[in-house]
Order: structure tokens, then sequence, then C-alpha cells
């Protein structure tokens, strides 16, 4: 087993020998953003390259515990069944990274912002909410991201009407970005007395977390923010000061709510984060239409534009539509297993800008 095949490992490690003669240069500071902007590509390079250099010493470890274990006439059963699960979990390891390696957009390595909102189905679609949400937490804590709840919005019997969290972490947005899209649940209501199946949709919106370098300029004179105390949960602090907040962006009428801190500053500044992802977005609608790298087509969220289709009853399914990827483990999925989803959908995405490529060559 080799890394070749997978990564660049030795023009990647070129790349940070490179960017350290630049950021060790003494006159790199005179330009104090070409410095910051130097710096931050040498961490990202280092943090792209430190799995693969783990890996690479674990697979060393395997081929020396291999080499022992040929020398010994009979060999201990515990051994080798300890060198097999070594050898399993490696090979894991490197289907992960596999995955990796098809992550090269602008803004693949950044943390992502999740928003999610119910739409036809009722009670229904608020809980499909609710369950999605947990689905992408508990996705994320077996990566080991962590999480930021930004703003939830109760439905009037269950679940939410819509949320908005931030998962932080490397390659965040590069995978969630798969999970774009209107996604579908059928199963049996346990809000019908009369035990119908129901249908129900919710909208997964996934954003990059720019954060202070988000390249569009907000004019103070552009913004309503708007004080308010905090509904549902939350303690008495929460419930009894103006501690959430809503920014309305004037010009465009985006709408950022955020209510989880008890601390008004934290809300603000969470909210502000998102107003700057969200008009990022239709920024680079405006200037060269890639809605598609960032967004995604926006559908209708209802019956008929369906991404992803879960199915409870009368049978479990779990059904991309986009990639055509499918399994019958739909609990599985509901704990978080989506990786096999984002592998289809980066691969799927890659052979659809192969397909431009050949069409543009012709």
């Amino acid at each position: 087993m080799t890394l070749g095949g997978i990564f660049d490992y030795a023009g990647r490690s070129r790349q940070i020998e490179e960017t350290e003669v630049r950021a060790a240069s003494p006159d790199l500071w005179q330009d104090a953003q070409l410095a910051q902007e130097t710096l931050q590509q040498l961490k990202m390079l280092k943090d792209s390259l430190e799995p693969y250099v783990q890996l690479r010493r674990k697979m060393e470890d395997l081929q020396a515990m291999l080499e022992l274990l040929q020398e010994e006439t009979a060999p201990e059963e515990e051994t080798v069944q300890e060198l097999a699960s070594e050898a399993h979990a490696v090979q894991e390891e490197v289907a992960r990274l596999e995955v990796d390696t098809l992550l090269g957009g602008e803004h693949d390595a950044f943390d992502a912002i999740v928003e999610i909102e119910a739409g036809a189905g009722g009670a229904d679609a608020c809980d499909w909410v609710q369950m999605l949400q947990q689905m992408y937490l508990k996705w994320a804590l077996q990566r080991g991201f962590a999480c930021e709840i930004a703003d939830e919005s109760e439905g009037e019997i269950a679940g939410f009407r819509s949320t908005t969290f931030i998962v932080r972490g490397r390659n965040a947005y590069g995978y969630l970005r798969a999970e774009h899209g209107v996604h579908r649940l059928v199963r049996i209501s346990p809000f019908d007395a009369n035990k119908r199946r129901q249908t129900s949709f919710a909208r997964v919106e996934v954003l990059p977390d720019l954060g202070d370098e988000a390249p569009v300029q907000i004019n103070p004179d552009d913004l309503r923010i708007d004080y308010y105390r905090s509904s549902g949960a939350g303690g008495q602090h929460v419930n009894k000061t103006d501690s959430a907040v809503r920014i309305t962006h004037l010009p465009t009428g985006l709408v950022v709510t955020c209510q989880n801190e008890r601390s008004q500053h934290k809300n603000k500044a969470m909210a502000m984060h998102v107003l700057q992802a969200r008009l990022a977005a239709l920024e680079q609608v405006k200037q060269d239409e890639r809605q598609a790298a960032l967004r995604g087509p926006v559908k209708a969220n209802e019956w008929g534009n369906q991404d992803r289709s879960y199915v409870f009853q009368p049978y479990t399914m779990v059904k991309d539509l986009r990639t055509g990827y499918e399994t019958g483990d739909v609990i599985g999925v509901m704990n978080g297993n989506l990786d096999p989803f984002v592998q289809a959908y980066l691969q799927w995405q890659q052979q659809q800008k192969m397909a431009v490529l050949e069409e543009q060559g012709k």
C-alpha cells in the first residue's frame, strides 16, 4: 500500500518548504496582509499534510510488525489478529483520505454553516428538521468536529421550523456541501392518530464560514439590528434578558437570527458571521454565476424536488437522487453514517466537471 496513488506527498512537501522560505523572509511584514496570507497558507498546507504523515508512520509500523511475524515459525493467533485489525484500520483511513483528495474547492477547507428549514409536511416537517440536525451533529462528533448552535426556531407541535449551526473542523464545508438540497422523509407519522404514512420535506443549505476574511464589506447603515428575548428553553437568564439578536440586511432583505448564547455580544458576532457567508454567496452568484459552488441550486422545498429520500416505511432506504447511491441502513445514516454519501457526491461532482471539460475540448 502506498500513498502516491491518492496524494502527491512529495509535491505538498515542496510547497511547504517554499512557503516556509517566503515566511522567513525579513521583508515579509512590509506588507501585513501578504504576511498574514502567507502564514495562513503555510498552516493550511501543514494541516493538510499531517494526516498523511501519521498514516505513513502507521504503515511503516505495520510493515515492521509483518516482517517480525514472518520470521516466526508459529506466530500466536492473538498477534495475527492484532495485525489484521491494524491493517483494516489503516485501509479505512486510506479510504477516508481518498475522499479528501476530491476536495479542492476554493472554500472546502473552511468551517461550515448549516441551515435547515422545514418545508411541506406540517409538524412532521418540523420534526424532520430536528432529526436532520441530530444526524449532522452525530456525524460531526464522529469526525471530531466541534459544533455551535446559532439559532433554533421551535415548531408549534414538535421539532424546529428552522435551525442554524456551525460545524468547525478541517474540510467541514468540503464534506457537508454534499448535503445541500431538499431532503424528503417518508414514514408513519407519529402525529397522525390514524397512523398513516406522511411525506415531509426539509431544505438543507450549507455555506462556508468565511469569518473575518469574508470578501464582502458590510455598511453598518445597511443593517437593522433588533434585540429580543430568546424563545423556548434556555434557562432563567436567557428568558429574562434581551440576548437574542436579529440582523436584517436592508439592501438584500436577508435576515439572520441568533439566540443560542446567553451573551448578546456573542449572538451578534455569530449572526454577523452567518450574514457575511450569505452575502458572500450572493456576491459570487452576481459576479461569475458560481452559485453551485457555494450554495447549489435552490429548489422548492416540496414534492418532486428532493435531492435525497429517506424511507422508514413500508421498507427502509436512503437514496441520493443525484448520485444514485443508496443504502437500506436508514438507522445507520440517521446515526451519522454519511461518509458513503459524501464520497459518492464528490466523485459524482468530479465526473460532472470532467464531462464539462471534455465537452469544451471538442
